[in-house]
């Protein structure tokens, strides 16, 4: 007998879904931080759910009708890219559409994707794979497909990155659930779709011959969820801020002598005791950390923490929460990778909170003034072997949606702009502070990463297995 076909996603249907009213908004200039997105894949985002007890048809029919009226409120994403005679970006609300798919993984069970080490199939329950924000031009900005598994739906969501950053695409994602539900929705939530700031360039950006991404898509990496629970992340910030504690149970010297010898040789440095380091950012200091130990660098080898950061208030004035559009700018940190892997923990962490700190409003205009004197599309990637790239957030309500039949289960992505070094913070699905960290490194890193006894010690339900 032929073994089961465990790993096929079947697309029943598709059709276009457009706004259920006319679109009033004009044609939407792409701002310079959207122009960057423009070589980037399609952002690829999904929940996992338990099945609704629902007919199959019922379901289509409300997440369709559903998807319509939540297009009328977010109509660039029924658009599509325009490019004018001058070579201006646009997002032309025409109406045109999104994409709906219905597919079947009747094989495929929660089992196989709830592990911490990311299931392929993920890369089949979300569409448009690999395609380039560009192709928006003519193809749909947006596309839903609801994939029925054995034991739960997954309702996963591509959309052009140059249309839309994380913190609108949760905002959309997030009113499309409440839609879907019969809720109400908020006027605070509603986007803003301004085009009067400073990231509103009149400069034409010169476009690459080829529209692809900066990075080999085919380079071997491994894909893997570290979950840091609530208390595990309270230990590593006052850790970080010189507050050293270990749970009552926890042998200090048995743990100390565990961990790498770097760590017993810490070098005495300089520090400011006043600044109070964040729980965010001592994670980051310890992924590059830890990270950098595992790649086995040279100890002079300039290594960079890069962060994506929302500039929506970091601005005067300020955007707003709900504007429409990229936001974000990348934040670069660099020091030695000898002591970014052998100093304490602090003071990786400093320099990250320093870099952020120092991101105010003027460092926006300087960054948006660099662009405008040679405009080019953000290269995402790893081209020196020693960068650790943070996006998403775990400050994203990914779980505050529920299309009826509850909150999700799980929150995946799919197979895009994912090389050696890029990481993505989740919120973890308990809340209060929890962190799901999806981590994309080289094999051997990814290895080297996995029996690192500093890392995995806050790793949640990891402690067992440090001692």
């Amino acid at each position: 007998m032929a073994p089961a076909d465990t790993d096929t996603v079947h697309v029943l249907s598709t059709c276009n879904v457009v706004p259920h009213q006319n679109s009033t908004l004009g044609d939407l200039k792409l701002s310079m931080s959207d122009l960057n997105m423009l070589c980037s894949h399609y952002i690829q985002k999904g929940c996992l759910f338990t099945p609704p007890k629902l007919p199959t048809h019922t379901l289509i029919s409300n997440l369709t009708n559903a998807l319509s009226k939540t297009l009328s409120l977010f109509p660039p994403f029924a658009g599509r890219l325009l490019t004018d005679a001058h070579g201006h970006v646009y997002v032309a609300c025409n109406d045109a559409g999104a994409l709906f798919l219905h597919a079947s993984a009747p094989h495929v069970s929660l089992a196989d994707l709830l592990s911490t080490h990311l299931n392929p199939i993920f890369h089949k329950l979300l569409p448009f794979h690999h395609k380039i924000s560009y192709a928006a031009h003519s193809s749909p900005i947006m596309a839903i497909q609801l994939t029925q598994l054995n034991d739960a739906v997954f309702i996963g969501c591509a959309v052009c990155h140059a249309v839309t950053d994380g913190a609108s695409f949760w905002n959309f994602f997030n009113t499309f659930a409440k839609i879907s539900r019969g809720a109400p929705t908020s006027p605070s939530s509603l986007p803003n779709f301004r085009r009067d700031s400073i990231l509103s360039s009149k400069v034409v950006l010169p476009l690459p011959q080829e529209m692809k991404v900066s990075f080999n898509t085919e380079e071997p990496i491994r894909e893997r969820i570290f979950s840091f629970s609530r208390e595990s992340i309270r230990q590593l910030k006052a850790t970080v801020n010189g507050g050293w504690s270990l749970p009552e149970d926890v042998d200090a010297a048995e743990v100390m002598a565990k961990l790498s010898n770097d760590i017993t040789q810490v070098k005495t440095v300089a520090r400011d005791e006043t600044v109070e380091i964040s729980s965010f950012q001592s994670l980051c200091a310890l992924v590059w950390r830890c990270v950098t130990r595992a790649r086995n660098l040279e100890g002079t080898k300039t290594t960079t923490f890069r962060m994506a950061v929302n500039v929506r208030q970091r601005m005067e004035p300020k955007l707003g929460e709900n504007y429409f559009g990229n936001a974000i700018q990348s934040i670069a940190t660099c020091a030695a990778a000898g002591d970014v892997a052998s100093r304490e923990l602090r003071w990786s962490a400093e320099l990250l909170n320093k870099s952020v700190r120092a991101y105010d409003s003027a460092m926006v205009r300087r960054a948006v003034e660099d662009w405008e004197r040679e405009p080019k599309i953000f290269a995402l990637g790893n081209r020196d072997g020693a960068t650790v790239q943070m996006g998403s957030s775990p400050r994203f309500p990914m779980y505050d949606n529920d299309f009826g039949w509850g909150k999700p289960l799980a929150v995946r992505s799919g197979d895009a702009n994912k090389f050696d070094g890029k990481m993505s913070a989740f919120p973890g699905r308990s809340g209060g502070g929890a962190v799901d960290l999806e981590m994309v490194l080289a094999p051997d890193t990814m290895a080297r990463l996995e029996t690192d006894p500093e890392f995995m010690f806050y790793v949640s339900g990891q402690w067992a297995h440090v001692f």
